[in-house]
């Protein structure tokens, strides 16, 4: 019998984790405000619905092939939360609207990058969804979108904590910067671990 239990509790555990779209959006959010965050925040939504789609979809394939992609896979998120790291490092202090770099199409793209969401639903469709509905396609496309909102869900919860302290993150900073970027080099090296 299929357990809501375990299964909530894993793509909670998981979604509300530090990862790139988590971070990403707390500094958005933080430089930004939570309003001129949303693009970049619902960007992150499409892809992330798009990725649990396909992911869903060929789930039972990519098992077979994930070992010849993975270490791909893992250098090209790596390389790209490192970018983002040293972006993020690097950045003004000061608080600017800039909008570059945090729009939809910025957050819709992470997504066919970031391993994170790609282990999440993986897992999620091997461990828990598939023993019990894998002839089912409208509860596997049904599962997938809720995969999507949780990791959304508590992605935006990021950006309003981000938005919250947006004013002791411009009195702080490079030292949030460097916390930020310090996040995402842990997050790429981490994939590795």
């Amino acid at each position: 019998m299929f357990s809501w239990i375990n299964f909530l509790t894993y793509a909670i555990i998981t979604a509300i984790t530090p990862g790139p779209n988590n971070i990403m959006s707390m500094s958005t959010a933080g430089r930004l405000g939570l309003k001129k965050s949303l693009p970049f925040n619902l960007g992150i939504w499409a892809g992330f619905s798009i990725v649990m789609l396909i992911c869903t979809l060929f789930s039972s394939m990519l098992s077979s092939v994930l070992p010849t992609i993975k270490m791909p896979m893992l250098i090209i998120g790596a390389g790209y939360m490192l970018y983002l790291s040293w972006k993020t490092y690097k950045s003004s202090p000061e608080i600017e609207d800039n909008h570059q770099g945090s729009g939809f199409i910025s957050g819709l793209t992470l997504q066919f990058i970031n391993p994170k969401i790609y282990i999440y639903c993986i897992i999620s469709m091997e461990a828990y969804i598939l023993p019990y509905y894998s002839n089912q396609k409208l509860y596997l496309f049904g599962f997938a979108l809720l995969l999507a909102f949780i990791g959304f869900s508590f992605t935006l919860c990021w950006s309003i904590f981000g938005s919250i302290f947006k004013q002791i993150f411009s009195k702080y900073a490079k030292i949030t910067n460097t916390i930020m970027a310090l996040l995402l080099a842990y997050c790429a090296i981490s994939l590795f671990l």
